[in-house]
């Protein structure tokens, strides 16, 4: 089928090449991590994609997302940030000290404001503050975990499945790198007042401090968060973020051997994405972007142009890596309105799709005279032939 769509694309001129399509190559960039996606923040550009769809367990990287769902509850109003939860008994045998996982040491049957139990998650990575919670929101953690999966299928993170609050062990809880990047950067832009605890360097709770446990934010690279993770199938992970000289870098990264190798690889990778890419407008904003063919029109073609200025962040040392095309099913019926979508320009940076954005008709195109209508009848035949 794929192969259809491309030689369709071929004969009909579909296809609109802004440079040669370089051959398969490798990477510009190398990491040990088994996974791995970084995006720059203003642009959508992905920077670096490594198996970036490949399901891997959480490990406490889905705090991320247990997070998403306090944030969103205290921005509509269900939830005040000086609400008191009550410390459980599962709550305390599940994610407390004697658990031997990451905790804040809440003491059992206490009530803790929601601000520290945010605190307690976000820096020091706290399994009972995630489950106190989500038993005071949900009433129960599977309840909870039900809505971390409904919330991520509302963020278009259509491969990520949620099973506890915490993100310890569970059958059947897996997300991909390139959701959590999505999932990341959507905190930031949606809850600014709540992002700015991700680069809290420490926390106190019942007389015990504990470091945050990002180790990109003592480098001096400019990182404000996010969160790290480790599970024995998996391996070290991390997502982390980056912001210097007025641009901003998600990255996030699974499968290291060691807590040193996530924090050098984590390094490597943001530093390499701050320092090797440099910014370039491709179209003005209302400058056509190519043309796609009209079937039964009073034109043969239809002008395409962005919703806006088209930019993107190339590599600097290989510019030949940059090519692009205009992708969309066709021949397009006349007529055609204005501002209709119409397909997409795909950018892409060797092999790696590095941004895509939406077309639309710059023009209206009207219904053709039956002589027009008639030849375009008589190509369609001749191509339907070819497929």
């Amino acid at each position: 089928m794929e192969f259809r769509r491309a030689a369709l694309a071929w004969i009909l001129g579909f296809v609109v090449a802004l440079a040669t399509i370089a051959p398969a190559q490798a990477q510009l960039f190398e990491t040990r991590a088994a996974q791995a996606f970084m995006i720059d923040a203003e642009t959508g550009t992905i920077l670096f994609s490594k198996n970036p769809d490949q399901p891997i367990p959480p490990a406490s990287l889905a705090k991320l997302m247990t997070m998403e769902l306090v944030f969103k509850a205290i921005e509509a109003g269900r939830y005040s940030i000086d609400d008191k939860f009550v410390v459980s008994e599962n709550a305390w045998r599940t994610g407390g000290a004697g658990s031997g996982g990451s905790t804040m040491f809440a003491d059992l049957n206490s009530e803790i404001r929601l601000e520290d139990l945010i605190q307690g998650v976000v820096v020091q990575s706290a399994n009972d503050g995630c489950i106190i919670i989500a038993e005071g929101m949900a009433g129960s953690e599977e309840n909870f975990a039900a809505m971390m999966t409904e919330r991520a299928r509302e963020l278009g993170l259509t491969q990520s499945v949620f099973k506890n609050s915490t993100g310890l062990p569970a059958e059947g809880q897996v997300v991909t790198v390139r959701e959590l990047v999505k999932l990341a950067l959507h905190i930031f832009n949606e809850y600014p007042d709540f992002y700015r605890y991700y680069s809290q360097p420490d926390f106190t709770w019942n007389k015990i401090t504990q470091r945050n446990r990002n180790p990109l934010l003592t480098m001096n690279i400019g990182a404000d968060g996010m969160k790290t993770g480790y599970t024995e199938e998996s391996g070290y992970a991390i997502v982390g973020s980056v912001a210097r000289d007025d641009r901003r870098l998600f990255v996030a990264l699974s499968g290291m051997a060691s807590e040193r190798e996530r924090a050098e690889e984590a390094r490597k990778i943001l530093d390499w994405g701050m320092r090797s890419f440099q910014k370039s407008e491709l179209f003005a904003e209302g400058e056509t972007v190519g043309e796609a063919q009209v079937y039964g029109g009073a034109k043969s073609g239809v002008a395409l142009k962005a919703n806006g200025p088209i930019s993107i962040f190339v590599p600097i040392t290989n510019r030949d890596r940059l090519t692009a095309r205009i992708v969309y099913e066709g021949p397009v019926i006349a007529p055609v309105e204005e501002g209709t979508q119409i397909g997409a320009l795909r950018v892409f940076i060797g092999d790696t799709l590095s941004q895509e954005t939406p077309l639309y008709a710059a023009e209206n195109v009207e219904t053709g005279a039956l002589h027009q209508r008639a030849l375009d009848a008589v190509g369609e035949l001749l191509v339907g032939w070819l497929r």
